[in-house]
């Protein structure tokens, strides 16, 4: 069957195609808050675009990140902190960096901003980095891992395990949308930042996990990103999870023992 864009605005659209989409992000908003009532946060970064670092009881595993989406455009970490139950319970600390938006930032620069985060959670906890996103946030957690940064080597050195969740992996599609009005991908830029365009870091387990029920474009995302580093060596796989579409493809982070949590945390295939 031929597969053809021919609507490059409505094939990025995932809201249209959820039912009672609109009722996620405040859902979000108020887990996250309640979340954050009960367990405490240290802020990382600066200005408006903070983060949080939640440290479980007793010394740490170690780091788990997750990476916020929004196309780069939207959304804040405070949105998403219940979705570091499920690590917290497993004794791992998780960071959730914060990043300047578009038109504020280029994507370049974002892709730095959640380096220096990484860095210096990395320097107040010890042991593995395993490192996870949604969405904006899946092509960031995957940029973190390519060859040549953008992560210091001694932390790149740590990273465990990457997990890019619904990730956009290729930036030349984008350019073709609207929202490239504000985000402003060059080609230079979507050569520089795509992480199927760039080599992994060897030897660093890359699972690209995607929902089922999710518009075919992000389902193409994912698999370009797993088939393209596999050809580069980098041990991958790709789990099209049954039913998940884009907003609640994220919810077994939360949940302690998950299948997406192991294959994180501990590398166990699901």
């Amino acid at each position: 069957m031929l597969y053809q864009v021919t609507d490059w605005d409505d094939a990025y659209v995932n809201g249209a195609y959820i039912p009672n989409a609109d009722s996620y992000p405040p859902r979000w908003a108020e887990a996250a808050a309640a979340f954050r009532a009960t367990h405490p946060s240290e802020r990382t970064g600066h200005g408006d675009r903070q983060g949080h670092l939640f440290r479980p009881e007793g010394t740490a595993k170690g780091l788990m990140v997750f990476i916020h989406g929004g196309y780069w455009l939207r959304f804040h970490p405070d949105d998403w902190s219940h979705l570091a139950a499920g690590a917290l319970a497993a004794g791992w600390a998780c960071l959730m960096p914060g990043y300047r938006l578009a038109p504020e930032a280029r994507i370049a620069e974002m892709v730095q901003e959640v380096a220096a985060q990484i860095d210096a959670a990395a320097g107040r906890i010890n042991g593995p980095i395993a490192i996870c996103g949604h969405s904006a946030g899946g092509h960031l957690a995957a940029r973190m891992i390519c060859t040549g940064g953008p992560l210091p080597e001694e932390v790149a050195a740590r990273v465990s395990a990457c997990l890019p969740i619904s990730p956009l992996t290729d930036l030349r599609a984008l350019m073709r949308t609207k929202m490239n009005e504000t985000l402003r991908i060059d080609p230079a830029e979507a050569a520089a930042e795509s992480p199927a365009l760039l080599e992994p870091r060897p030897g660093i387990p890359v699972t690209a996990w995607v929902g089922g029920a999710e518009r075919p474009e992000f389902l193409r995302h994912a698999r370009l990103l797993a088939d393209a580093w596999a050809g580069l060596g980098a041990p991958t796989r790709l789990v099209v999870d049954p039913g998940r579409h884009h907003f609640d493809v994220i919810d077994p982070l939360a949940r302690p023992g998950s299948a997406m949590l192991r294959c994180l945390l501990e590398g166990v295939s699901p």
